[in-house]
């Protein structure tokens, strides 16, 4: 789903796009509207939809109540729902939600530890870490907290949980803990270059109850024999120099440095460059060409059945389609084109 806009069209979009076949849905937050309420309602709109949060980051709320929220979404949709989290970044979580940004692949580890705690209810939720202390026993507070279960009990005692991840040891956590992979901008061509080591050595580390990592991408689709077609690549142009450019400082901007290890370092500063100045239009004229090409599924019937083969052969076992109809095609209409070609 997309970041604004009005939310009732959104959905009737997604409804549309359900009864044409789409299986998931994910429903992002950054500093918008909150997705837990999308994806309740969403849930009472929808009967075969999976419906994912992508993504609620970790510092916006309690660990209690991730797991209250996930649950209880869970329950509105009749056990259709992936947790997904990540740690966002200090932009976001500093500048909007007003607290340190610090240690986040350690908190993430212990949150997904409590959530699946109290999912199970096989007694009351206990965590003593090193970020999260339940019940909280430290100086400043009154000492009366005491263990509490989850009151509700659960659809399912276990949620798929989905960790979105970029740096090398996040990717491994998620290959760790997680039931799923969250990358953004993935070029599947080089996917095993960038994140093989880390998804192995997290992979060693996996409880093999969790079963085989999955993973989550794609980009834009559109299908189509002629240059207009094409053209469509340019609309990943703003995203690509919104992330680069200006989702976070200097120095610590977690997508410029994906693009670096992409082999696009120039650019990349350039990129930054520009977007921090308020010149986003130069910025966006700044991505790579083969970077926008290789991010989006634009173009003839068998090129883009070729880059979904790519996808595939990279370990994607969800993919990701942001569909732009054309002509009398509808969204439907080439989400059921799609479909053919998986």
């Amino acid at each position: 789903m997309p970041y604004g806009g009005d939310p009732h069209a959104a959905i009737r979009d997604v409804v549309a796009l359900e009864q044409a076949g789409l299986d998931m849905v994910w429903v992002p937050e950054v500093w918008g509207f909150d997705s837990p309420s999308l994806m309740g309602y969403l849930a009472s709109r929808t009967t075969t939809l999976q419906i994912g949060s992508a993504i609620m980051p970790i510092y916006s709320r309690t660990p209690g109540l991730l797991a209250m929220t996930a649950a209880g979404i869970d329950a509105l949709s009749n056990g259709r729902f992936s947790l997904g989290l990540g740690a966002s970044g200090p932009q976001v979580i500093e500048g909007f939600h007003g607290v340190p940004y610090e240690a986040p692949l350690a908190r993430t580890r212990e949150i997904v530890d409590i959530c699946r705690q109290a999912w199970r209810r096989r007694g009351a939720l206990e965590h003593h870490g090193t970020y999260y202390d339940i019940p909280y026993q430290g100086d400043k507070g009154t000492g009366l907290g005491k263990p509490l279960k989850l009151m509700g009990r659960p659809v399912r005692p276990s949620i798929p949980i989905w960790l979105a991840a970029l740096g090398e040891k996040n990717v491994a956590l998620a290959a760790e803990v997680a039931d799923g992979w969250l990358p953004i901008f993935f070029v599947p061509e080089r996917a095993n270059e960038i994140w093989g080591e880390s998804l192995r050595s997290g992979a060693a580390k996996r409880n093999p109850e969790l079963g085989p990592l999955e993973i989550s991408a794609g980009g834009i689709v559109a299908i189509g024999d002629d240059d207009a077609t094409i053209a469509l690549r340019d609309l990943q142009r703003p995203a690509l120099a919104l992330y680069i450019g200006g989702m976070g400082a200097k120095g610590k901007n977690f997508y410029y440095d994906l693009c670096v290890r992409y082999g696009f370092a120039d650019e990349a500063a350039v990129i930054q460059e520009l977007y921090l100045s308020g010149k986003k239009g130069q910025a966006e004229a700044a991505i790579p060409d083969e970077l926008v090409e290789k991010t989006t599924l634009c173009g003839p019937r068998g090129y883009v059945k070729e880059r979904i083969a790519a996808f595939k052969e990279a370990g994607v076992t969800n993919f990701q389609v942001v569909p732009l109809a054309q002509g009398e095609q509808t969204a439907a209409s080439l989400l059921e084109e799609v479909r053919g070609l998986l």
